[in-house]
């Protein structure tokens, strides 16, 4: 082989290795409330509202703070200061990305869940 074929192939395995390592890392598993307590890292998690209305605020710096239960019935307190889903209050799940910070769950996005959305008409 040519020096210049092989340059080109070692340019192709960098480049997809690359590529491979970078598609692994942005990839969110779902996982459990207690799981996310305990990950350092990114990860998704899907669950219920606090039935409290109460328990869903604003505070000064204009963070939304909730309380978000999983299957299990634990439970974690969240922060997002991103754009909030317009039917977040009355959605029947909700999914959070983001990680485990100080004891707080800091969320990157908030997506709301809506089954009657995709269910067909009667």
């Amino acid at each position: 082989m040519k020096r210049r074929h092989v340059f080109i192939l070692l340019v192709i395995i960098f480049f997809g290795g690359y590529t491979l390592l970078e598609f692994t890392s942005a990839l969110n598993p779902y996982v459990g409330i207690a799981k996310a307590k305990a990950s350092t890292a990114s990860v998704q998690v899907k669950g219920e509202l606090s039935k409290n209305k109460d328990s869903i605020y604003y505070d000064q710096q204009k963070q939304l703070h909730f309380i978000l239960y999983d299957e299990t019935g634990n439970h974690m307190n969240v922060v997002y200061s991103g754009t909030v889903p317009e039917n977040f209050t009355h959605a029947k799940n909700i999914v959070i990305i983001g990680k485990m910070t100080n004891g707080v769950f800091q969320a990157s996005k908030v997506l709301a869940k809506c089954p009657t959305k995709y269910q067909k008409g009667k």
